[in-house]
């Protein structure tokens, strides 16, 4: 359905290169010919960029060449002209030392991708948290109008009757203490992720794309649709819809982005029980849109704000769940009076007004505020001597035991040496011991490598130990890269 603008087209950016007299837009209109376009596909109609991360090797955006094709059949249908353009690929799955590395890479080429293209306006397909906070950064600097489509996760797995899911490594911990066969490894393998999508629980993709739509960036509901339902094939097509009204009437990033939205987040990543990851990315996109944020804000509401998603890693149920239990939508409206409600949105209405008639139908997988999964404690901000200027942690991750906690301290300089004293049995280490790895945090080692496997010790494994004291630290007085990067 094509409406009339709102504004003239020549007031388009792509209106310069295709809009006006002489050699150059001559010769532009003449490449589009050349492509098949005729002058009634493009002339006068805005511009729209489809940004899209897909590869073959991230199972995470498997189906966004899809999804792409989604939001072009909501572009055309808006009387728009869509253009999709790939952009570099942020596999958590398989790119070393780590996505976060180059996740300022993506934001620059998301910026000169929008500068350098007759653009007026940008849907940004988004999975992990790097690639969603990649693509925002960089729509953000360029403040074109822009709907972010997160890639959603996937279906939860199973194997051996059982739901499985990407946060507990429970076969791994059994392989490493000699308790599962290779079969069995092999089953759980095939079976953890059956779908293409991010991760089934509350983790930094999930968590990315929930602060989205809390900062107003998503359509209502975006954040929390599995990617291979078919109701996130309609967001897409939406999402095109909507981009193209966005465009008309001038809705642009930092016309929505305040302090208060960012306020919105932190309650948000509070409430859901959300990444640590997140932080770095919410501090990012603060500072793209020049608002003041800082561990101490976050500290500031992770010591009142109630956790109330019971999904994993620290509760009990999926993200697939969620969705089935009411979704993002059911969330924000159950967050009430937690929240800044007349916060703009992209949707064209406020933050409160979209989700008003939002129904929850499991009082378990989004609880109320008297019956949270914890009263505080989604996120915690430490300082001490081993982290002078701070360091993250989510309390719900660990075993009560360990939130107050003294032991002795067993230090790693680098990931091969932790890995090749925690495979040896006879390794003299206790429950009550404290594991160290330095010059693994986000100065020292840069982009802030991930370690998932950061081990329990084979001794303790065998033992049925499922979690001790883990600390990636960078201490200051170190001046050169370690080496441990690249495994």
């Amino acid at each position: 359905m094509q409406r009339h603008p709102r504004r003239p087209r020549e007031s388009l950016r792509s209106h310069r290169w295709y809009g006006t007299a002489g050699f150059r837009s001559s010769a532009h209109r003449a490449r589009l010919a050349q492509m098949g376009y005729g002058r009634e596909d493009f002339l006068g109609k805005p511009v729209v960029a489809i940004l899209n991360p897909w590869s073959d090797i991230n199972s995470a955006h498997a189906h966004l060449r899809e999804r792409a094709e989604d939001v072009k059949r909501g572009v055309w249908q808006a009387g728009g002209f869509p253009i999709e353009l790939p952009t570099m690929s942020l596999a958590d799955s398989s790119i070393k030392p780590t996505t976060m590395l180059y996740r300022n890479y993506l934001a620059i080429e998301v910026e000169e991708l929008l500068r350098q293209h007759p653009i007026d306006g940008a849907v940004l397909l988004g999975g992990c948290g790097k690639t969603t906070t990649g693509m925002l950064m960089g729509g953000i600097t360029t403040n074109l109008p822009m709907a972010l489509l997160p890639a959603g996760p996937m279906f939860s797995g199973h194997d051996d009757g059982d739901v499985i899911d990407a946060s507990t490594f429970r076969r791994w911990s059994d392989e490493a203490a000699k308790h599962a066969s290779d079969t069995t490894t092999l089953s759980f393998e095939e079976n953890l992720a059956r779908t293409p999508g991010t991760a089934m629980t509350m983790g930094s993709a999930s968590s990315m794309a929930l602060m989205a739509e809390m900062l107003g960036l998503t359509l209502a509901g975006a954040s929390s649709i599995p990617a291979m339902a078919g109701a996130h094939r309609r967001m897409a097509t939406l999402c095109g819809r909507r981009i193209v009204e966005m465009i008309w009437d001038e809705v642009k990033p930092r016309d929505i982005l305040t302090r208060r939205s960012f306020e919105n987040a932190l309650v948000g990543l509070c409430a859901a029980g959300g990444s640590s990851n997140a932080i770095i990315n919410l501090l990012a996109l603060a500072r793209r849109a020049e608002v003041s944020l800082s561990l101490a804000d976050f500290d500031r509401f992770a010591r009142y704000v109630p956790v109330l998603l019971n999904l994993q890693p620290v509760g009990r149920w999926m993200m697939e769940d969620f969705c089935k239990a009411g979704g993002s939508r059911a969330f924000l409206q159950r967050l009430g009076s937690l929240l800044h409600h007349g916060e703009r949105t992209i949707y064209g209405g406020t933050l409160g007004q979209r989700n008003t008639d939002a129904q929850i139908f499991s009082e378990d997988v989004i609880r109320p505020t008297e019956n949270p999964v914890a009263d505080w404690g989604g996120i915690a901000i430490l300082t001490g001597n081993l982290a002078p200027d701070g360091c993250v942690m989510r309390p719900l991750s660990c075993e009560p035991r360990l939130l107050r906690h003294n032991g002795p301290a067993l230090v790693f300089d680098s990931k091969e040496a932790m890995l090749k004293a925690t495979s040896d049995p006879g390794l003299d280490v206790t429950p009550d011991h404290v594991l160290i790895l330095r010059y693994a945090g986000p100065v020292g080692g840069t982009g802030m490598p991930e370690f998932p496997e950061f081990p329990i010790p084979v001794k303790l494994a065998k033992a049925g130990v499922k979690d001790l004291e883990r600390y990636a630290v960078t201490p200051g007085n170190r001046d050169f890269l370690p080496d441990f990067f690249v495994d």
